[in-house]
């Protein structure tokens, strides 16, 4: 059955024709890493955002269009993984799930306001000191870290309902602005407030797919999505969460948060002064 005309002619002007072999396979390996670093630790949507970048020549707004939903599958698989090893069958953890998604649609215009605005050079600025901020949050997190084999679910505290709307505000305008799903900042700032590492992953892949969802809406809108480059790091980044979900549950993640901290805080002067 011949394709549709408009899906023929977002296929040929798709920047993943423009790519050479060895992109197309840094941009999936990239994508498995940021899988894992989604569901297994929290921040590592950002690296689908910085391999775009670093890799197309999308303009800011495709790069964050594309990327962020590609975060409405990874969200999704997230979500029913946690969901099947138990995680929202406590009340705390589907109660601060349903806050951080619905204020997270009233920073999602905000973010995109703010990208419309931002040249190349000035979006990989941002993105080079947003990476840095967030590897530096990660290594703190992990000094105040227990080790998450040794910790029960149950223990820890409970962010006040407050701080949980502002971190749902937050993490939609930067994930509009970046094309980040939900975990990159909503994980630390959970574990920040005292939550513990599992129900922060589970919260947090909750809130991704509402976060990618309506990002995705705007920026389709404004036809700055990229889809068959979508699709092609979407399913390396799926299964990058299968791998990162059994991570989180089967070993400390200590050491690979670690890793992903010092990747992001070396790759911030890299894209702050333009590389791409």
């Amino acid at each position: 059955m011949a394709l549709p005309e408009s899906a023929l002619s977002d296929i040929m002007h798709s920047a993943l024709l423009s790519l050479a072999t060895t992109d197309v396979v840094y941009l999936a390996l990239i994508s498995i890493a940021a899988g894992v670093g989604i569901s297994a630790v929290g921040p590592g949507g950002v690296l689908m955002t910085i391999g775009l970048f670093a890799f197309t020549p999308l303009s800011p707004s495709l790069v964050a269009g594309t990327a962020i939903v590609t975060h409405v599958a990874t969200g999704l698989v997230g979500t029913l993984a946690y969901w099947r090893s138990g995680q929202f069958h406590d009340r705390r953890v589907r109660r601060i799930a349903v806050i951080l998604c619905a204020t997270t649609i009233v920073g999602i215009p905000i973010g995109m306001a703010v990208n419309a605005h931002l040249s190349h050079h000035d979006f990989g600025l941002l993105l080079g000191i947003f990476s840095a901020v967030i590897g530096a949050l990660v290594l703190y997190r992990q000094r105040r870290a227990v080790d998450e084999t040794h910790t029960a679910d149950a223990a820890g505290a409970t962010p006040h309902d407050a701080i949980t709307a502002l971190t749902g505000i937050g993490v939609g305008a930067a994930a509009a602005l970046f094309g980040i799903g939900g975990p990159m900042l909503c994980v630390p700032l959970l574990i920040a407030a005292g939550l513990p590492m599992l129900p922060a992953l589970a919260a947090a892949q909750a809130q991704s797919v509402m976060v990618a969802g309506s990002g995705a809406i705007g920026y389709a809108a404004q036809g700055a999505i990229d889809w068959p480059l979508a699709i092609a790091v979407a399913i390396p980044q799926m299964a990058g969460v299968v791998v990162g979900w059994t991570i989180a549950r089967a070993v400390p993640a200590r050491a690979l948060a670690l890793c992903l901290a010092f990747v992001l805080i070396a790759l911030a002067p890299y894209l702050a002064l333009g590389g791409g």
